[in-house]
């Protein structure tokens, strides 16, 4: 198995000063509904950050804003230093995205798409091509070179997806439920490779229902509920009391459930 290229990414020491994401007063609103409601939180650069809520509570809302997909109502957010969506093509080109929905192109091949989405990102030719072969081998989808995309199975689609997101060799990466499908192989070579890149001064910034996974990756943790921010503390901060992370999940959010049983279950 060989390795991908190489070549270091690019950072700026002087830019460690601002964060990889500030939001500020983030609003979503969807006809009189706020998906998202003032949301203001820092990501600090370098930081595996952890983005949780239950469901409903503006996580892919809140992702799709960072990523550019979904212009908010009010507030503002700066990514790398920069403001979103003002500068959004240059943002967007230090960016690796792995959405929850895989938007892969069905008709390619896995090798074809992760080719494609280097030469997106400027790599040359014969550059792209080398990459993408190597992240192919890297993520064992090199023996099934001949099947289309829309042949894979959704571990296999997030697979493809994360080869994509490391080609160009991102400064930033924005990740919801990169996990989801996946089987235990796979899981773990994407989160040493995300490991890997934060210990080279990259940031993740990755949303997960594996609360499991969240606690043993990440330095610093928000939880969402209901378009609200109720918890941001680093993953210290947390373990310094008695409860895990998933019982300070099910406190904050309120879904305790009472004594009641079902009497037939």
């Amino acid at each position: 198995m060989t390795e991908p290229a190489s070549e270091q990414p690019y950072f700026d020491p002087t830019s460690r000063a601002t964060p990889a994401i500030a939001v500020r007063d983030l609003r979503k609103v969807y006809g009189s509904k706020a998906a998202v409601d003032g949301l203001t939180f820092d990501v600090p650069r370098g930081c595996f950050f952890g983005f949780l809520g239950p469901n409903g509570a503006g996580k892919t809302t809140t992702i799709k804003m960072l990523m550019g997909l979904s212009t908010p109502t009010s507030g503002s957010i700066e990514i790398l230093g920069l403001p979103m969506p003002e500068r959004a093509l240059e943002i967007k080109s230090r960016l690796g995205l792995v959405p929850d929905e895989s938007l892969l192109f069905d008709h390619l091949t896995g090798q074809e798409f992760v080719e494609f989405v280097g030469r997106m990102y400027g790599l040359d030719r014969s550059l792209a091509r080398q990459r993408a072969k190597e992240l192919m081998e890297l993520f064992e989808l090199d023996t099934a070179q001949r099947k289309l995309i829309g042949e894979y199975s959704k571990g296999m689609r997030k697979r493809v997806a994360m080869a994509a997101s490391l080609i160009h060799r991102p400064q930033l990466f924005l990740m919801d439920e990169p996990f989801e499908g996946v089987d235990a192989v796979g899981a773990r070579l994407m989160k040493d490779l995300l490991l890997d890149q934060v210990r080279q001064g990259a940031t993740v910034f990755l949303t997960s229902h594996v609360l499991e996974v969240v606690e043993r990756l990440c330095d610093r943790v928000a939880i969402i509920h209901q378009g609200k921010l109720v918890v941001n503390e680093t993953m210290a901060e947390l373990r310094s009391g008695a409860e895990s992370l998933e019982d300070i999940f099910v406190r904050v959010v309120g879904v305790e459930r009472g004594n009641e049983n079902l009497t037939w279950l």
